[in-house]
């Protein structure tokens, strides 16, 4: 018989990733951590200290403690409502890090959504008795990884007695080759052809074995590579000829690549521009903008608390956002809304030279939040709050369906 405790509720992703976003040393906190699972039972604290350490950067490790919470448990309630529940929202996640499931915590922070996150994996099936729930949500992210997973939920859920919001065969089209061929024709939408291409494919067009223009039919230097399964910028170059391409390679250990032509999106006043933007039921949310002398942007490098001028160009452009942006692109979304085909969805985008809506991303997995220092971006939580009123509201909906 087990002397271990019941363990403490779980402190969860979106409080712990504000600890870390305002510096806070999470070390003395996965001390605690480390020695509650040694005396807890169930899966709490070491899923807690895998966030700790992806947070702080030790992958591999945090993946093995996740692993365990998830043989421990597979059920979790991250501390989602604050008052009264009005919704009650099952979610389906997979193992793995930070981007390889739907980051609903920050939608739902503070609301009246009870969540519950249930972990599946190949050798760990849905569980056959489940918490009563208004809807169901598939977090599980499109990566190779997750594809034997998604197509195994697809035909678990495939009659499911609650509305499914994200259905899995939809996620499963959005690997960046795939969503490319879905939107690449789509009205209003500049999305240069991707290529999935192995190495030594790749080695060829480096060694000028095998021309560029064969793949892809659109490429020609300078180029866009990518690992398979890289996010966040990782790994990613931008290649302006063979001899650039030979040193990526003698760097890179991966099998598999994708590959595009690359964009100079650049403004006329020689800046870059991307802006984050969510599809809620179909209808568009700008979630942040980042500027940036360079092309390839991450808002937190992209000096925006740096410069009050950027701040205020991302301030006007969420003000008029629905009256401009969102008007002038209408086409170009109601078109990526109708071939994704997911319920909700994230857009990184920029402007082509010719006034399209410039596709780099789209998945369902982007981090959403509103973490940003208020007397920094006084204008951004009004902003943050009309996204997550909006995905409260499509749960909402989902309830009234499945109340009929």
């Amino acid at each position: 018989m087990s002397s271990k405790k019941p363990g403490k509720p779980l402190i969860g992703l979106a409080k712990l990733m504000r600890m870390a976003y305002s510096d806070c040393d999470l070390a003395p906190l996965g001390t605690q951590l480390i020695q509650r699972a040694e005396t807890e039972s169930g899966g709490h604290a070491l899923m807690d200290l895998s966030t700790v350490l992806q947070l702080r950067g030790s992958r591999s490790l945090a993946l093995t403690m996740q692993a365990q919470a998830i043989e421990a448990q597979q059920l979790y309630a991250p501390p989602t409502a604050t008052g009264k529940v009005k919704i009650r929202l099952l979610a389906i996640m997979g193992a793995g890090d930070l981007m390889a499931n739907t980051p609903l915590e920050f939608l739902l922070e503070n609301s009246d959504v009870a969540l519950t996150i249930v972990y599946v994996t190949q050798n760990l099936p849905l569980p056959a008795k489940l918490p009563k729930h208004d809807a169901l949500f598939v977090a599980v992210a499109q990566s190779d990884q997750n594809m034997a997973l998604l197509k195994q939920l697809g035909s678990a859920i495939g009659s499911w007695p609650r509305p499914v919001l994200n259905k899995p065969e939809r996620i499963a089209l959005m690997s960046r080759n795939e969503a490319c061929a879905l939107l690449k024709s789509a009205p209003g939408v500049d999305m240069p052809i991707t290529v999935r291409i192995d190495r030594q494919a790749l080695q060829q067009i480096a060694d000028k074995e095998l021309p560029l223009i064969d793949r892809p039919a659109d490429a020609e230097f300078p180029i866009i590579v990518r690992p398979v399964d890289s996010h966040a910028g990782k790994d990613l170059d931008k290649i302006e000829d063979p001899a650039e391409l030979i040193n990526y390679l003698h760097n890179m250990p991966n099998s598999e690549f994708y590959m595009s032509r690359f964009v100079d999106y650049r403004s006329q006043d020689g800046l870059f521009r991307k802006y984050r933007i969510v599809l809620i039921e179909g209808k568009p949310f700008i979630c942040h903008v980042g500027i940036s002398e360079h092309w390839m942007i991450h808002y937190l490098n992209a000096g925006m608390a740096e410069s009050a001028e950027k701040r205020a160009e991302e301030e006007r452009f969420m003000r008029d956002f629905d009256s401009h942006f969102a008007c002038k692109h209408a086409e170009a979304f109601r078109a990526i809304n109708e071939r994704v085909g997911l319920d909700y969805l994230g857009i990184d985008c920029g402007e082509s030279a010719d006034g399209k809506l410039l596709i780099f991303e789209v998945d369902s997995c982007m981090i959403i939040h509103a973490m940003d220092p208020v007397d920094i971006f006084p204008y951004k939580k009004p902003q943050m709050d009309k996204v997550f009123s909006a995905f409260r509201q499509m749960l909402i909906n989902a309830k009234q369906r499945g109340a009929v």
